[in-house]
């Protein structure tokens, strides 16, 4: 996958393809990184990249001439798939998303500073606007940074274990479940046991309702969009009775069975 950055700050993007995952990815050869910054394409003796907005108002805004030359430069020189902005006003940034950039054989991301873009330029040659929440950063490297670490690892050969990435947090649409390693007993407490078990089937049980249930204390958001099946909705049923069994037991009320 080639990955193209333009950005006035090209060296703190750079810094993504030097370490971890992403680092050992680039080294190698499973992405190529490059970065553009529109400076470089300014056509004044100030190497001017923004102006005064039109209708007043505080801050500046980002010229569409030096993004343009360097957008155009960087597909010049082989940038291929979709042109992506990171900004405030972008749709929200989601593993399903990230999936679909990884399924690309390259992407160009563009960092926006000061009050952000013209809107020519997004008119012109964005494929999409991005943005990883509600605030305001003060500029896009950072959200670049974090597509580019979210997509890579998705590529075939990036991780160690080929089923990590599709048993991450958001891979099945709910939260990831509780994990342990060794020791199996400390101060802070004793591994479940039915990882002890050896019983692949009950683990996976666990682990499923475990998932289901930190997503309903957590994000019950996410729930609303899935379609469980009959056994997930039953795992998660039982985790809500679990819930208020364990509840009832620290106020030392009597326990309300499930009517299910």
């Amino acid at each position: 996958m080639r990955i193209d950055v333009i950005s006035l700050f090209p060296q703190l993007v750079e810094q993504v393809g030097r370490y971890g995952v992403v680092g050992r990815a680039v080294d190698n050869a499973k992405v190529a990184l490059r970065s553009w910054n529109p400076r470089d394409y300014a056509t004044d003796r100030h190497r001017t990249t923004d102006d005064r907005a039109y209708g007043g108002g505080p801050g500046m805004v980002m010229k569409v001439e030096p993004l343009s030359a360097a957008l155009e430069a960087a597909h010049a020189a082989g940038a291929t798939g979709p042109v992506v902005c990171m900004t405030p006003q972008g749709q929200p940034f989601s593993q399903a998303f990230a999936e679909r950039l990884a399924a690309e054989p390259g992407m160009v991301l563009v960092c926006g500073r000061y009050e952000g873009f013209d809107e020519r330029f997004l008119a012109a040659h964005v494929d999409a606007e991005l943005s990883l929440g509600d605030y305001v950063l003060s500029g896009g490297e950072l959200p670049a940074m974090v597509v580019i670490d979210a997509c890579v690892r998705l590529l075939p050969g990036v991780l160690g274990h080929e089923a990590s990435a599709s048993e991450d947090s958001f891979a099945s649409g709910a939260l990831d479940h509780p994990h342990y390693t060794r020791p199996e007993r400390l101060p802070q407490g004793n591994i479940p046991a039915v990882l002890l078990s050896g019983d692949h089937a009950r683990i996976r049980r666990w682990r499923l309702k475990q998932a289901l249930g930190r997503t309903w204390l957590r994000r019950p958001d996410l729930l609303e969009g899935l379609a469980l099946s009959a056994q997930a909705q039953e795992l998660l049923r039982e985790y809500i009775q679990e819930q208020a069994e364990d509840a009832s037991q620290a106020a030392g009320e009597p326990i309300a069975k499930s009517e299910s």
